[in-house]
């Protein structure tokens, strides 16, 4: 895809600064963080799927303590993709797949996985 398709797909400012800033964030999230982005990202591309929606109640923990930088990116990501268009989404799966080829594929190897669950 070319930058002006990208662009095209990305069609408003404020949602390519969202998407610049979560692929900033993504560059320095460790292996396990990314893991669970991971998660969130086949969640939310799997509505309504049985194993998605409890690994995502799992992840919902409640705790006494503050919540870390980390789990405010994903709080406001949430918010972000919530409010994008399917082009929008597309065209950020597009950019992620620019900075990480191999993470991507497993996006689309996890989602192909719950086809077959209920």
């Amino acid at each position: 895809m070319s930058e002006e398709d990208e662009a095209a797909a990305i069609t408003s400012y404020i949602t390519a600064q969202e998407v610049k800033c979560v692929l900033h964030w993504y560059e320095s999230w460790s292996g396990p963080q990314r893991e669970r982005f991971l998660r969130d990202l086949v969640l939310k591309a799997t509505p309504g799927k049985l194993c998605a929606l409890l690994d995502g109640l799992q992840a919902l923990g409640v705790s006494d303590r503050a919540p870390s930088i980390f789990e405010c990116q994903l709080r406001l990501w949430t918010q972000w993709f919530e409010s994008w268009s399917e082009d929008e989404r597309n065209g950020f799966l597009n950019r992620l797949e620019q900075a990480d080829a191999g993470f991507v594929a497993r996006f689309y190897q996890e989602v192909a996985a719950t086809s077959c669950q209920p």
